[in-house]
């Protein structure tokens, strides 16, 4: 009887551990914030014309950058980047958060794609960047391999008074990271040159969205 109820036990964590992996919906309880083309602000190297760095076309924003771009204003020090700046929702509590589908081209390396702006002392709350053909959160851990040459869906839930940060890829939840402080925040996506990037970087991005938790 024993030996029996152990089996059971033991049938059931390898249910629930499979079950863990299956796709979910992170978007459930959270609602969808309208959004329209002044939402979306594209930053990108100050002296040259936007068309030249980002177009839209059947539904896809594509970005792209040269690592020997000037940055996005005379005055920055920062590196070269063609981002969009998600605005009209900036925030500074409750539950956040960022949908979209992206894509990033083989040889694109060394580059944030997506980014949720403002912490204290550091100037963002989360990057993830791709170096080689992974998806890393920041430097590490690796979150996704093989991220090049394929469309993969991408939430991002900011929940500020908890301090946390979940990170879901193609309905499977990667990563879960503290918050940084910070007394504003925004989403960003596209590319912004790190260390050790590649000449060219680019990224695309459709069915972006911004949702929240409803006070």
């Amino acid at each position: 009887m024993t030996r029996i109820l152990l089996s059971i036990s033991l049938f059931l964590d390898l249910v629930h551990c499979i079950a863990s992996w299956e796709p979910v919906d992170p978007t459930k309880g959270f609602v969808s914030l309208p959004l329209n083309r002044s939402n979306f602000v594209v930053q990108r190297p100050y002296d040259v014309p936007e068309a030249e760095r980002y177009s839209f076309e059947h539904g896809v924003h594509k970005l792209w950058v040269f690592s020997s771009d000037k940055p996005h204003t005379p005055t920055s020090r920062t590196n070269p980047r063609t981002e969009i700046r998600i605005t009209g929702y900036d925030y500074s509590s409750g539950v956040w958060q960022f949908e979209g589908h992206g894509y990033v081209p083989c040889g694109t390396s060394g580059v944030c794609i997506m980014q949720v702006f403002g912490a204290s002392p550091h100037a963002t709350t989360l990057m993830l960047r791709v170096y080689n053909s992974s998806l890393y959160y920041y430097r590490n851990p690796v979150l996704v391999e093989n991220i090049h040459n394929r469309w993969f869906k991408l939430n991002v839930i900011h929940d500020v008074n908890a301090s946390t940060v979940k990170i879901y890829i193609d309905g499977q939840l990667k990563m879960v990271a503290p918050g940084r402080g910070g007394a504003s925040h925004y989403f960003k996506c596209g590319v912004y040159a790190q260390d050790d990037a590649s000449y060219y970087m680019e990224s695309r991005w459709k069915g972006v969205k911004v949702l929240k938790i409803c006070d």
